[in-house]
């Protein structure tokens, strides 16, 4: 790496610190989810021309009316799994791949799915050139799932969701959690569903916003 190079990626490390305080301050975060933060550069996962935004708490737009959620919205999300302890996670929306990243930080195996094939594309070429190793990437409707690999510990949604389809909660562990954006009032709720052996346990947490689910896949 030249000097150039090595300043730039101290630069952007510096912001992605930054943007992991300005989390914490507005929401209670562990301390491994703040060093997963603190240690991702989110400027590699926004669009071309936005870098100057990468650090704000904003969500962006990407391509086919798709966005990367705010950096404190995957904070919430992520928090709400319980990631301490889970061996793998599906995450259920890709998109550029940024929700996968901070995964990738926090538990050992990551499977993501997207349906646009484009993203899908685009996601894995970014973890190979970011030398990113266990985030594996689906092109694929979310909603089957990934059952080749399940049962997992942990689901993510990173799209918003009237239900979760029964096949998902088939792919979850006993003892997993499964965490969604609920569609429920015309709002949108984090909401944290826990897999017993006597059935599912719902909390409702807090309000949020994002993309809707789509059926099927796109190009």
């Amino acid at each position: 790496m030249s000097r150039a190079d090595s300043f730039a990626s101290k630069m952007k490390l510096e912001k992605s610190k930054k943007m992991a305080i300005g989390i914490r301050q507005k929401c209670n975060i562990s301390d491994e989810l703040f060093a997963a933060l603190a240690s991702s550069e989110r400027e590699s996962f926004v669009p071309t021309g936005f870098g100057i935004h990468a650090y704000r708490l904003d969500a962006l737009p990407l391509a086919a009316n798709q966005w990367i959620s705010s950096p404190l919205t995957v904070a919430k999300m992520t928090e709400a799994l319980k990631f301490q302890g889970a061996d793998s996670v599906l995450e259920i929306g890709c998109g550029s791949g940024y929700q996968a990243l901070i995964l990738s930080k926090l538990i050992r195996r990551v499977f993501s799915i997207e349906r646009v094939e484009r993203l899908a594309k685009e996601a894995k070429e970014r973890f190979k050139q970011l030398n990113i190793n266990n985030i594996n990437v689906r092109f694929d409707d979310g909603q089957n799932g990934w059952r080749d690999f399940a049962p997992f510990d942990r689901i993510i949604f990173s799209a918003s969701t009237k239900e979760v389809p029964a096949k998902l909660f088939e792919q979850l562990k006993i003892g997993g959690i499964l965490v969604a954006p609920i569609e429920k009032y015309q709002k949108q709720i984090i909401t944290r569903f826990e897999k017993t052996a006597n059935g599912i346990k719902k909390q409702e947490l807090e309000d949020c916003l994002f993309v809707p689910v789509v059926d099927g896949k796109a190009k």
